[in-house]
């Protein structure tokens, strides 16, 4: 079963009058993978398609482009799909086949027309998660496994922040047209990413939360600097972080994220840092 949702998002003036019903209901993708689902989301934020699909039967295709507007889906379009699970997936497109294993990404370029996920094992499925953008340029589809990631560890393990970042499409690893595409992981006893919070007015950017037991959650902050609000997010639900938002959480155990990106650019640096005594 495949469903589409859409998120039209809001200016930093309107949370403001936002309820916390308000602000999940347009920057909040909850429960994203589903088993035996495709969950489609589709946001207004620079046009980034998030999905997530969980193969339990038969292989899952996400080929139609109708939700968007184009014949096929990757018509003017570029994505990468990460397998979260603990089991091997496998992604076709169009005839061209993909092993995922756990944490491996698959890039995929712009004019794919079928694109296929299955399980390699359906009782113990591979958890499928995409991010697509916009594209005016193709480049070829391209498997990154997660040991040829680029590791970049940040933080501190006094200051509960110490991760690993892991860069799958970027220009240093896979280049694409505008997609970035990452996974980040906390070392134990670190609970706070993406520190110190920062704006990129040039780029948004989609947090999928997983590897959560049941009975946590993450805090993750949000809003202007100087105007903050909250989301309290778990496993599988994805955070919608427009160009003028801050971004940053602390969970109650141990999680990991995927970071997904486009915009204007692709420079990872470009981004104007928020210190935390400023934020309000």
């Amino acid at each position: 079963m495949i469903t589409w949702t859409t998120r039209h998002g809001a200016s930093p003036a309107a949370i403001d009058r936002m309820t916390t019903a308000d602000l999940r209901a347009e920057y909040l993708v909850e429960s994203i993978l589903a088993h035996g689902e495709a969950r489609m989301t589709y946001t207004h934020l620079d046009r980034m398609v998030l999905g997530g699909i969980v193969p339990t039967g038969q292989a899952i295709g996400i080929g139609d482009g109708a939700p968007v507007g184009t014949a096929h889906l990757f018509d003017a379009r570029e994505g990468g799909i990460a397998n979260l699970g603990r089991a091997a997936g496998r992604v076709t497109v169009d005839g061209q086949r993909f092993d995922l294993a756990p944490r491996d990404v698959l890039y995929v370029g712009r004019g794919a027309r079928q694109v296929e996920l299955a399980s390699q094992d359906p009782r113990n499925p591979a958890l499928f998660y995409l991010n697509s953008v916009p594209a005016g340029m193709s480049y070829p589809h391209r498997l990154i496994t997660r040991d040829q990631a680029k590791a970049v560890r940040f933080g501190e393990a006094a200051r509960a922040n110490l991760r690993t970042l892991r860069m799958y499409i970027h220009p240093e690893v896979a280049p694409s047209c505008l997609l970035l595409m990452g996974i980040t992981d906390l070392e134990p006893g670190s609970v706070w990413n993406t520190m110190p919070p920062h704006l990129h007015e040039r780029r948004m950017e989609a947090y999928l939360y997983f590897d959560m037991a049941p009975q946590d959650r993450v805090i993750h902050l949000m809003g202007r600097p100087d105007n903050t609000r909250h989301l309290v997010v778990g496993s599988g639900d994805a955070v919608l972080s427009p160009a003028w938002s801050i971004h940053m959480g602390a969970g109650t155990g141990p999680y990991a994220f995927v970071w997904g990106m486009t915009g204007e650019n692709q420079v990872y640096q470009d981004v104007d840092p928020v210190p935390v005594e400023n934020l309000r």
